[in-house]
């Protein structure tokens, strides 16, 4: 398979037609924004050919943006292992640039107050296991905080306390005011930010509050100017958040675009499972060779070649697939063959 060929698929249809309805300085910004709290697998791989592909075949770029927002999970060896994969992957000169959530956690929290101002956030003092009790479900719908209705300067005085450590993790979080009675159970008060008194791998101690991924999301990309926020299906239902949140602020907004995730027979991907195989020392840690890990991958013989080509063979769809193991190997077997062929 050529890896210059170009892709068509929905995503491409929406960004050709973007480009149409935009002057001539529009240019196609997209980003791969690994959590950088365990390494990455093979399902990593579409996300990452499909968020830099889409840069390359617009001649727009793409940043690796890590969402380094929980420092309670994440280390600096994961980061060291995601760029060295997608390196890897890529080649190093073709990596972009290297970004971090952290580099935003100042602007974020004034974006927060701005919220606060405008009467769409407040500081909730229930616990965790309250707030998920009066989320409800499906069947039932939420129940307010008996805190959502402190006055601007309350919560504004409460969320600054937050910032300077006056509380123990779990006392406060901050909420966004949206609605309790939502079909869309992430449109309930959502939490925005929570008390986490840990050292973190870049800011240290500076921060003892730390931005949920729903707040986050939205204002990095919105921050690097991202045109096309790529993710996987199961973001479909927080897209709401993404939009109400930059809406509220009336900031730059991109526009998120969800694929289906790629799913191989007999093969792992949640990053919890694999932890759980490291951390039981079941598998020699995250690269051994028996790991749907891309480090695992390339100490077991696969070729960059041979992941890209499998990958672009699937497509990128909104329909969920899974793919036969056996798909992956003949890839590998046609690019050893290419390289054996050669020499």
């Amino acid at each position: 398979m050529n890896n210059d060929t170009k892709m068509n698929n929905f995503i491409t249809e929406i960004i050709e037609n973007d480009i149409v309805n935009n002057d001539n300085n529009y240019k196609i910004s997209t980003r791969f924004p690994p959590e950088p709290n365990g390494f990455l697998h093979i399902g990593h791989a579409k996300s990452i050919f499909l968020n830099y592909g889409l840069a390359k075949q617009y001649n727009g770029k793409c940043n690796l943006r890590f969402d380094d927002t929980n420092p309670v999970k994440e280390n600096i060896d994961y980061i060291n292992s995601i760029i060295s994969d997608v390196k890897w992957l890529l080649g190093d000169k073709n990596i972009g640039q290297i970004l971090y959530a952290s580099d935003y956690f100042e602007q974020m929290y004034c974006y927060a107050l701005d919220l606060i101002k405008k009467g769409y956030a407040y500081v909730d003092d229930q616990t965790s296991e309250q707030i998920k009790k009066n989320r409800g479900d499906y069947n039932i719908i939420g129940t307010n905080s008996p805190f959502r209705e402190r006055t601007i300067d309350e919560n504004l005085k409460l969320f600054e306390d937050m910032r300077k450590g006056l509380y123990e993790d779990g006392e406060k979080v901050l909420r966004a005011k949206i609605s309790m009675s939502s079909k869309n159970l992430n449109l309930r008060d959502p939490i925005m930010y929570r008390i986490l008194k840990v050292n973190h791998h870049r800011t240290g101690n500076k921060w003892p509050i730390y931005p949920m991924y729903d707040w986050a999301h939205g204002l990095e990309d919105s921050i690097e100017g991202i045109t096309h926020s790529i993710c996987t299906l199961e973001f479909e239902d927080h897209r709401p958040i993404y939009d109400w949140f930059l809406e509220k602020l009336d900031i730059y907004h991109p526009q998120q675009i969800e694929f289906a995730k790629l799913d191989i027979t007999y093969t792992i991907f949640s990053k919890r499972n694999l932890l759980k195989l490291v951390e039981k020392q079941l598998v020699n840690g995250w690269d051994d060779p028996r790991m749907p890990t891309i480090s695992g991958l390339r100490r077991r013989g696969y070729t960059p070649e041979s992941i890209k080509n499998f990958i672009m063979s699937l497509g990128f769809a909104k329909s969920k697939t899974v793919s036969d193991l056996n798909h992956l190997e003949h890839f590998l077997r046609e690019n050893l063959n290419l390289i054996s062929y050669i020499k």
